[in-house]
Parts: structure tokens; sequence; C-alpha cells
């Protein structure tokens, strides 16, 4: 098997849904027994357009995420939940059956809340960036 580079990887990762690079990050942590610091945000792609943000004279550098409904796929929902954060079963189903409730509370900047929004609305939640 030909050893990829670092710069293919990184070319693969991008081209990966949300849900495919978890499933990833997953299967590599149980591989090689490890845990990641921060899923998921090993392959942050950079975002475009950065130019309207570093205009803005004071911009906001922390963000609630909040869980406005589940919808009707309440399983992915929690599924997505325990891959963003590092809760167990029983307190990501307790957070989506609380609805409303903020999943990461003024912890995370704007491109972990923007993925993290994208996911859980990926699994058909309601979800507010605040």
């Amino acid at each position: 098997m030909a050893k990829l580079s670092t710069d293919e990887l990184l070319e693969t990762f991008k081209e990966m849904t949300l849900l495919e690079l978890s499933d990833f990050v997953k299967v590599f942590e149980e591989t090689f027994d490890v845990k990641a610091a921060a899923p998921v945000a090993v392959a942050a792609a950079p975002a475009g357009g950065g130019g309207a943000a570093a205009e803005e004279a004071e911009e906001q550098d922390e963000f609630d995420v909040v869980l406005e409904a589940a919808g009707e796929k309440k399983i992915q929902v929690i599924k997505e939940i325990r891959a963003l954060t590092s809760l167990g079963l029983k307190e990501a189903k307790d957070l989506v059956d609380g609805a409303p409730k903020s999943v990461f509370d003024g912890k995370v900047n704007k491109e972990q809340a923007e993925k993290a929004k994208a996911a859980l609305e990926g699994a058909g939640a309601t979800v507010t960036v605040k």
C-alpha cells in the first residue's frame, strides 16, 4: 500500500462530510487506543471570506451553541451530541430531551460553533448560535 503524504491526507479529509470525518476519528481512536483532544477539529478547512470578519471592530470570539429542538431523528442528534462533546449516552439523551438547551456555553470559537451547528442540523436538529 502506498504511503500518503500529509497534504494528500488533508485533501482527503477536506472532501469528507462531517459525519464521515466523525466516524473516521472514532475508528482511529479505537484502533490506536487514543482520545482526540478536539474531535473533528483535526481536519479544519480554512474558512473563505475572512476579509469581512476582519473589518469588524469587535468580533465575538466565544459562542454558545443552543439545541432548540431535536426534530424527528432524535437518535442521530444524540449521536452527534456525543461525537461533539465528551458527554455519555445518558447525559446526551437528557440534553436532547431537555431542549432548548445549550450544547456549548461560550466555550467554542466561531469555526467550531458553525461545524457543530452543521453537524446537528445535518442530523435533523434545530440549532442556533449566539
